[in-house]
């Protein structure tokens, strides 16, 4: 049996004229379209020398066009690397260089910059703007719609997606047909989606949350989403009055919070609000609560394993706690220096196993070995602990991974480029408490006796080199970093001495 992600989202579909994806202009696209679309960009994909197991990379503003691209490429055998809009061309070269796709997708303007990068691999490039147009799409127009899809094994590659660690280079996690597959599929039930359902769908589409849970979760539902290109908070709340689910991260929940049209009548038809990609603060899920007469559903998963814990849709959705293990999931806390798994209530390593979990790094098979026990579990780099009742609490990690705003920042990238302006004797990055984006990236720098580095010479020397979202919010200087007695910088003193930074 073809076990391709594609097939499995579309086989069986009995209403092609249902209503998919309501855009923000108004524009309906039935489950029809999307078949026939996809057909077009898959023909077109192959076209352009696109082979099953290929990789196409894409880095372009959220569309339905580039939501189709998503579809289609699973559709032609191909992996998809979907690449962070605010990712630079110094970013860009590394992820392009590491994944060698056979083509690059991206933005017309950023094409001549991109084209430069494809070309040191050989790669194609073609374009596509926030509104669908560009030069694949043009293509696609006059394109047959008809494509037979390309039989997949549960195990091949559906997509690549780069996740960040505290040191060396970004990671290629690489999820199979199956990973996508029996983690959306279990989530519609655990979830409780139907074909009624209407989905707020406000997340970018070039991670995990976004692409993998808001998507194929509706698709495979034969629900309804609306797709705003960006969070609107006062759009959300008008939209309210006819959908049903709205998926969020940490910032969407407290920005809505601070408007006063959200009551109780607004949120009137909802039934679920889901919360995820990092923590949540415990007086935000209580005011969530007081303001709407809702509980936020609070999830945990990484790039790596899908979704594996959430609170239950029936049952208490407790404050700071992600909820117990999803079902055919396994979730264990070891202990950090044997393995030993700890009983109820003690803090270790988080460690997962099950369908979802990834088949491993890009690439890289000894990382890959060391993030593995030999009993097949994953070992997250989240420390946390397991309750009585199998609730789930994240009290932080064992690596030093900065979670802002729902993206991961990995501090020794920030580092490195700070290390190397003028002045700068050394830095340290920090995740610092944040109301509004969960952590706030922080830079703690040591400057040379004289040397005139102030705030804005960081800032002005990071513009251009980094994402915004790896940008420190704030940047201070000290005399010299705490060390413990094997010169290790202490992180965690320096989270302690400026935890109320941002409050």
């Amino acid at each position: 049996m073809d076990a391709n992600l594609f097939t499995r989202l579309f086989d069986g579909l009995t209403d092609p004229g249902k209503l998919a994806i309501e855009t923000h202009d108004g524009g309906r696209v039935s489950y029809g379209d999307l078949m026939q679309r996809a057909g077009q960009i898959a023909n077109v994909l192959v076209a352009r020398g696109v082979k099953p197991g290929d990789r196409v990379a894409v880095q372009v503003d959220k569309s339905v066009a580039a939501l189709v691209l998503y579809l289609a490429t699973v559709r032609a055998g191909a992996v998809y690397l979907p690449l962070n809009t605010a990712y630079t061309l110094h970013e860009l070269d590394y992820f392009i260089g590491d994944a060698e796709p056979k083509l690059v997708v991206c933005d017309p303007a950023k094409r001549d910059g991109i084209a430069a990068l494809a070309d040191k691999i050989g790669a194609g490039v073609e374009t596509l703007d926030a509104n669908g147009e560009g030069t694949i799409s043009a293509a696609a127009a006059t394109a047959s719609s008809e494509f037979v899809t390309v039989p997949r094994a549960g195990t091949d590659l559906a997509a690549i997606l780069y996740t960040s660690g505290t040191t060396g280079r970004s990671k290629g996690a690489m999820l199979s047909h199956d990973n996508l597959a029996s983690n959306s599929r279990m989530l519609v039930n655990f979830w409780r989606f139907t074909p009624d359902d209407v989905l707020i769908h406000a997340l970018p589409i070039y991670h995990t949350h976004g692409l993998f849970v808001a998507s194929n979760v509706t698709l495979f539902a034969r629900a309804s989403m609306i797709f705003l290109p960006k969070f609107d908070p006062e759009l959300i709340i008008k939209l309210m009055s006819r959908a049903t689910v709205l998926m969020g991260v940490p910032t969407f929940y407290s920005r809505l919070l601070q408007s006063p049209a959200l009551t109780k009548e607004a949120a009137g038809a909802m039934r679920l609000f889901i919360s995820g990609s990092a923590p949540l603060l415990a007086d935000t899920h209580r005011e969530w609560s007081a303001r709407t007469g809702h509980a936020v559903l609070e999830r945990y998963g990484m790039t790596e394993t899908n979704m594996t814990t959430s609170n239950p849709y029936d049952g208490a959705r407790v404050p700071g706690a992600v909820g117990p293990a999803l079902p055919g999931i396994c979730v264990r806390v070891v202990d950090t220096e044997s393995g030993r798994e700890l009983p109820p209530g003690e803090i270790g390593m988080i460690e997962v196993k099950g369908p979802n979990v990834f088949q491993g790094y890009w690439r890289m098979p000894d990382k890959t070995k060391a993030e593995f026990r030999s009993d097949g579990f994953f070992i997250t780099g989240d420390l946390g602990k397991i309750d009585q009742d199998g609730y789930v609490y994240i009290v932080g990690r064992g690596k030093d991974l900065v979670i802002t705003g729902g993206f991961n920042v990995y501090p020794k990238e920030v580092e490195t480029e700070i290390d190397a302006i003028p002045g700068v004797v050394e830095s340290a990055v920090i995740g610092v408490p944040h109301a509004d984006f969960g952590e706030g990236v922080t830079a703690v720098v040591v400057r040379d006796k004289g040397a005139a580095v102030d705030e804005a010479t960081v800032l002005g020397a990071l513009e251009g080199q980094l994402a915004k979202f790896k940008m420190p919010k704030r940047v201070l200087f000290v005399d010299e970093l705490p060390r413990n007695t094997m010169g290790k910088v202490q992180k965690n003193v320096l989270r302690d001495t400026y935890a109320k930074l941002y409050s």
